[in-house]
């Protein structure tokens, strides 16, 4: 897929699919990040807590990031049936590395204040070997307080911006003097967005559904039932997320199956980019 948005200028340009390809890159880091580290849970693994730290940051910097970046692609889609005639202005290449370096720096703020702090107040842990999950970066009540008001802000703000573009999206749609066929198209889009964020979502479930599997008498039954959360409630989504919205774009899945199929049967778009 990302090969597929490297092989048009077009795709490079155009801020819908830059957002787009930082997504499956963001995507692609969080698994390789996700799959290492309960490879490291399981096989109780232990590392130098600075090494730990970092790899905490990026994994919970980069399933941030992934809610974000679906914000940002769903108020592209609104700025774009809204305002069609300054979507070029409001939108455009700058704007879009703009808003990706905003989403790294919103998501990694709340982690980085946990090592600073740790590192203010004991900076010599950090040489230790550890058993590497977020907790351990976590020294006092008040990070934990601010863990969670950073959670409900955090997602009550994103699902915010879900619904405001989706209602005006649907008023837009009904409105005679308008694209209405683009309009439902994107109102379409914002819902698939949406959609891709509870997937999102569920993943902050996965904690609280391994609580609940370490209360269960047999130790192999846990294994086996925490290895198939880990894998239904954090990577499945992660994978689906960038694929099904690659396949529902006109642009991009055509290229795609051409890719997939080698070159061995040629496929033309069937619909512009916009």
């Amino acid at each position: 897929m990302f090969h597929t948005l490297l092989s048009k200028p077009v795709f490079r340009e155009l801020p819908r699919y830059i957002l787009f390809a930082h997504m499956l890159c963001n995507d692609s880091v969080q698994l390789m990040l996700s799959m290492s580290l309960y490879l490291m849970i399981v096989s109780l693994q232990h590392i130098p807590k600075a090494l730990c730290a970092l790899l905490v940051l990026l994994a919970t910097t980069t399933f941030y990031n992934a809610a974000l970046n679906l914000a940002m692609m769903s108020l592209e889609r609104y700025v774009a049936i809204c305002f069609p005639l300054r979507h070029s202005q409001m939108v455009s290449q700058k704007s879009a590395s703009v808003s990706i370096c905003l989403i790294w720096i919103f998501s990694s703020i709340n982690l980085v204040i946990d090592i600073v702090y740790s590192l203010t107040i004991n900076p010599v842990s950090f040489k230790d070997s550890i058993h590497c999950f977020r907790e351990r970066i976590i020294i006092s009540r008040w990070q934990v307080d601010m863990f969670e008001g950073f959670n409900i802000f955090f997602f009550v703000t994103v699902t915010g911006i879900f619904i405001f573009t989706y209602v005006n999206v649907m008023v837009v749609a009904r409105s005679a003097s308008t694209e209405k066929d683009s309009a439902k198209k994107a109102h379409k889009t914002i819902l698939l967005h949406f959609g891709q964020l509870v997937l999102c979502v569920n993943s902050f479930i996965y904690g609280t559904i391994e609580r609940a599997l370490a209360m269960t008498s047999s130790s192999r039954l846990f294994m086996d039932l925490r290895y198939m959360n880990f894998l239904f409630v954090l990577l499945l989504p992660r994978c689906l997320s960038p694929l099904i919205y690659g396949l529902r774009d006109d642009a991009v899945r055509p290229l795609f199956l051409y890719y997939v199929r080698c070159g061995y049967q040629k496929v033309k778009p069937s619909g512009t980019i916009h």
